[in-house]
C-alpha cells in the first residue's frame, strides 16, 4: 500500500533507511547514517508539501520505503524525475514494481507530465529491472556520470512517456 508519510512514522523510516546498501545506489542527498531526526525532516518535509509527491511504501502497517517524484521546471516543466527506495528484508518481492507503477499512473493523471525519468548507478542491475518491469525503457548510458562513495558508476538513464 501506497499512502501519504505521518507522524509516527519516523521510527520504522530511520531504521529501514539506515542501510549502507541502501546508500549504495541513491544520490548523496540521501543521508547516511539516517536518523531519527533525519526521519522527522523526511516526515515534516512531506505533511507540507502543497502537492503531494512523496508516499510511504506501507507492508503489513509499517513505512518500508519511498517512492515519489520531482517536477522539472523552466523548459523540463513536464518531465518528472521518479526515484524511490526500499528496506533490503523486502527486496525482490516485487513490491517496488507495483510501487512505481502505481506513481506512473498518479503522477500521470495528476501533473501536467509528458515524460517520467529515472537515473539508475551501474552498481543497481536491480532497479534497472524494476523500470523495464513497470514499463520504462532505456534511453542512454551516461558513462562515469557517477561518483559514489568514491567510485565512478555509470548512470543509466529510463523514461516512460505519457
Amino acid at each position: 500500500m501506497l499512502r501519504k508519510w505521518q507522524n509516527g512514522d519516523e521510527p520504522y523510516l530511520a531504521y529501514a533507511a539506515n542501510n549502507i546498501n541502501i546508500w549504495k545506489s541513491v544520490m548523496d542527498i540521501f543521508p547516511h547514517p539516517y536518523t531519527f531526526d533525519d526521519a522527522r525532516n523526511w516526515v515534516e518535509l512531506n505533511q507540507n508539501n502543497e502537492n503531494l509527491l512523496n508516499f510511504a511504501i506501507v507492508f503489513d502497517g509499517d513505512p518500508v520505503g519511498n517512492v515519489g517524484i520531482t517536477l522539472g521546471n523552466d523548459v523540463h516543466k513536464k518531465s518528472a524525475a521518479l526515484g524511490y527506495w526500499l528496506a533490503e528484508p523486502y527486496w525482490g518481492k516485487g513490491i517496488m514494481t507495483q510501487s512505481v507503477k502505481w506513481m506512473v499512473d498518479y503522477a500521470f493523471r495528476n501533473f501536467d507530465l509528458n515524460r517520467i525519468w529515472a537515473g539508475v548507478f551501474s552498481n543497481n542491475p536491480a532497479s534497472m529491472k524494476v523500470l523495464l518491469n513497470s514499463g520504462f525503457k532505456q534511453e542512454a548510458v551516461l558513462q562515469k556520470a557517477v561518483v559514489k562513495d568514491g567510485q565512478e558508476l555509470d548512470e543509466y538513464i529510463f523514461s516512460m512517456l505519457k
